[in-house]
């Protein structure tokens, strides 16, 4: 049963019904005053999620000096680096041999390296933020529920042992019992990968903001980006417009550089519309567990979890002993539409609260405290990446379908070497500078989004059926990053 909703009272309660994480946070997220009127900073960054944030972070390492201005139109942490399901992990939504097609063996290598390394970074930076914010490391274990998805898991962990990169294992049975998870769910085995952290992602980024405040970065919140402009240049270019300029509902702001970091609200953007597609997914949290519950579960603290259909699912224990699970099913809107009542779908959430009885057919009655969903930014091949055009100083980054909470810390990192002039490993990486194609004009792109969703659902019950790997996910898979 759902809790009761009630009408918030204020602005930061308003906020806190975003989801259990905003909730839970420990942050009244009252909004910060917005941006004052015209100004001239350093840099300016558009949007008050992780890549914003971590990008200020490193920058300013680089930069001590530097005038940083974030602009958020609503609060920091309030899209999807707020919402998410919690997994610091180094998965990317380009797989290790779909990078190696596209980029060569030793780049795709060198990404994963990056990625798996990405995961104890976000555990680095954050105490050297002071941030606290439920990090632990038990990795993930993604069960196989049926001939067809123990093929996937052996499939995955070959293809990981091919590429000496990820440390992933088989487990079998017997292993799975050994681990304390058999009680959790009939498996016939699982893909063990220890690069996975559970965290609570709104006290990441709230935290992450607070502490940008107090080393000197302005964040100006409930302020609108309504556009942007590239720095004129050459000889011609008129004095004043040498700089580039993001205009706001509330002032003008010149700055060298520009970082665009809006993921999945880019397509709110006139000049960034058809860049990416917002795509939905839904999460519900629990009531807190009795500790018998979990021993009989099997799940331990810092261990996330699912399965291997291609409908994703994804869940965690969180610190306070509750599931927080989600997934994937709710439709794409047409016109890239983002709405507040999309992030609620009462058919998603029963779908969740089905496949949590599924994989822990154990569980008692439980009551479901909080369901909240938000949009994700899926590019048009399912590739990630990190840009900056030094002539115009427009920087962005983005693309991450999900993969986000560790992604957007490599993403930050490698932006502050490349605003900053600084050759690294980072801007060598083989997501620097590469560009999507746009996604078609509607209805096409509506059609397109929405019969993959259903294809996925599709999948998964021709492996039930079949037992065997599914002929339709082999289809969409190069279309989605396999």
């Amino acid at each position: 049963m759902a809790a009761a909703v009630r009408e918030p009272s204020s602005a930061g309660e308003a906020f806190r019904s975003l989801s259990f994480w905003h909730d839970s946070c420990g942050d009244d997220l009252t909004p910060r005053p917005p941006l004052p009127g015209d100004a001239d900073v350093d840099v300016a960054i558009v949007g008050g999620g992780l890549t914003g944030l971590w990008t200020a972070w490193y920058l300013l390492q680089r930069e001590p000096d530097a005038r940083i201005a974030i602009l958020e139109r609503e609060i920091a942490g309030f899209g999807a680096s707020g919402r998410n399901g919690g997994w610091c992990s180094a998965l990317f939504p380009q797989s290790t041999a779909a990078l190696a097609r596209r980029h060569g063996r030793d780049a795709a290598m060198r990404m994963r390296r990056a990625m798996v390394d990405a995961v104890d970074e976000v555990a680095r930076a954050g105490e050297a933020a002071g941030v606290a914010f439920d990090y632990a490391k038990g990795g993930t274990v993604t069960f196989a529920r049926n001939r067809a998805q123990l093929r996937a898991a052996e499939a995955k962990v070959a293809a990981a042992e091919a590429y000496g990169v990820d440390a992933l294992e088989l487990w079998g049975p017997e292993r799975v019992r050994a681990a304390g998870t058999a009680r959790a769910t009939p498996a016939l085995g699982a893909a063990f990968d220890p690069a996975c952290a559970r965290i609570h992602p709104a006290r990441l980024v709230r935290g992450l903001a607070r502490a940008l405040e107090a080393r000197g970065v302005a964040i100006h919140e409930r302020t609108r980006v309504r556009s942007w402009s590239g720095a004129a240049s050459g000889p011609t270019a008129p004095p004043g417009t040498r700089r580039a300029t993001v205009v706001t509902d509330r002032g003008r702001v010149r700055a060298d550089r520009v970082v665009l970091a809006t993921e999945g609200y880019g397509p709110t953007l006139g000049a960034t519309h058809r860049r990416q597609l917002p795509m939905y997914s839904l999460m519900i949290a629990t009531e807190p567990l009795p500790a018998a519950v979990w021993d009989e579960i099997g799940i331990a603290h810092g261990q996330t979890f699912a399965d291997h259909r291609h409908l994703v699912v994804y869940g965690q224990r969180t610190a306070d002993d509750r599931l927080a699970f989600g997934g994937r099913g709710a439709p794409y809107h047409l016109g890239s539409a983002i709405r507040d009542r999309y992030d609620r779908v009462p058919r998603v959430f029963r779908h969740l609260r089905a496949a949590l009885r599924e994989l822990f057919p154990q569980l008692p009655p439980f009551e479901t405290t909080h369901a909240w969903g938000g949009p994700l930014g899926v590019p048009r091949d399912w590739h990630p990446h990190v840009a900056f055009d030094a002539v115009s100083g427009i920087a962005d980054a983005g693309g991450y379908v999900g993969d986000g909470l560790s992604t957007t810390n490599l993403a930050g990192r490698t932006l502050a070497d490349l605003l900053s002039g600084t050759e690294s490993e980072l801007t060598g990486l083989p997501w620097v500078g590469h560009r999507s194609p746009d996604w078609e004009v509607e209805p096409l792109r509506w059609a397109a989004a929405n019969a993959g969703t259903l294809a996925m659902g599709l999948a998964d019950r021709e492996e039930r059926l079949t037992g065997r790997p599914s002929r339709i996910a082999r289809l969409v898979a190069p279309l989605i990053g396999g």
